[in-house]
């Protein structure tokens, strides 16, 4: 494992500079990571104080009834008068009233404090999407209540959070494995050197199990059935044992319900080019690295952050391809927003890595 950071030489500086202001009581501070499947925010002081599904229940009249776990409880359980939305699709929002609604309504869930507002706010992206979708998270972020509001490229969050010192001019590889995007980016001296983001993660994985079933089994199952049979039992690279589970579904031949008992095999099947198209382009990654640092990177490895890493035997299928140690973060699912809550925490210290 590489190195994490332990004492930073301007502690003393940076204590000065993290110390509360006069009026600080009255402000809560937040870094999110809004996420195609969860959002994670961190409360200056606090750390993490939400962790919930990125999905809205909305009425007849477009007003929100519930969000976060609220809501994906009713989600594929609703009747006309309610309607559960996901505002985020591969990594950007893709709704913009409807996210803007969510924030408002995950922040109100933090506030500590009734009278408290909001003044500063970072938000992760992913690193490849356009000034217009970057434009969209700010306003939203604006509207949601946020004074100021500053912006940090996923990679670089993930790669803080886990402990890596980014400042140093030495590469590190971090791939952070989304729900809706999967990020690669080769880090040093405070920047990207090189970033890859492919709109793929575990979103398109469940809907590989979907149709994988539909097609070979004439089953149709949903997307929280498909979540759980990735969790349970997908696997990247076959498992020493072989596991499997039940799972419930209709029947597309004669229109009932059905159980039928499926192996870790069949998911493998399911979601292997989605699997294939991750690692191809983590190869490509290496091709495009600068060859000083592909020799940091062969000195320290590959870091695997994001709820993809948790896949089964992904970090040993990763290993197998490119002859490299990877390294799966502690709590891969925190690492962003950690990361993030780091430079809320000192933004003056990560000024350089803001964008």
């Amino acid at each position: 494992m590489p190195e994490t950071i332990k004492n930073r030489t301007s502690s003393n500086s940076r204590s000065e500079r993290s110390k509360k202001g006069l009026f600080d009581w009255l402000y809560t501070d937040i870094a999110i990571d809004l996420g195609t499947a969860n959002t994670l925010i961190y409360a200056r002081g606090e750390g993490i104080v939400l962790n919930e599904p990125s999905i809205v229940a909305l009425n007849d009249q477009n007003q929100p009834v519930a969000n976060g776990q609220e809501a994906r409880l009713m989600h594929e359980k609703t009747h006309k008068k309610i309607r559960t939305v996901r505002p985020l699709r591969d990594g950007v929002i893709a709704d913009f009233e409807v996210a803007e609604q969510m924030i408002r309504g995950m922040i109100k869930k933090v506030k500590m404090k009734w009278y408290s507002t909001t003044r500063k706010m970072v938000v992760c992206v992913p690193s490849g999407i356009t000034e217009v979708e970057r434009r969209a998270v700010r306003d939203s972020a604006e509207h949601a209540g946020a004074k100021e509001v500053y912006l940090v490229d996923e990679p670089m969050a993930a790669a803080i959070g886990i402990g890596l010192n980014v400042h140093e001019p030495v590469g590190n590889m971090v791939v952070d494995v989304g729900g809706g995007t999967t990020e690669i980016a080769v880090i040093a001296l405070s920047g990207i050197v090189y970033s890859q983001s492919i709109r793929l993660g575990g979103d398109e994985l469940n809907e590989d199990i979907i149709n994988y079933f539909r097609r070979n089994h004439n089953l149709l199952i949903g997307e929280r059935t498909a979540e759980n049979i990735k969790c349970e039992i997908g696997s990247a690279a076959p498992l020493d044992e072989e596991i499997e589970m039940e799972i419930k579904g209709r029947d597309l031949v004669n229109g009932v319900p059905r159980t039928r008992t499926v192996s870790s095999k069949d998911v493998r099947e399911a979601i292997s080019e989605s699997v294939n198209t991750i690692i191809e382009s983590i190869t490509k990654s290496l091709e495009q690295t600068p060859p000083e640092l592909s020799a940091d990177i062969l000195d320290r490895g590959v870091m695997l952050t994001g709820g993809g890493a948790l896949l089964k035997n992904l970090d040993k299928l990763i290993m197998e391809t490119t002859d490299l140690p990877v390294h799966i973060a502690e709590d891969p699912l925190t690492a962003v927003v950690r990361g993030t809550g780091m430079i809320l925490e000192d933004i003056e210290y990560y000024k350089s890595v803001l964008s």
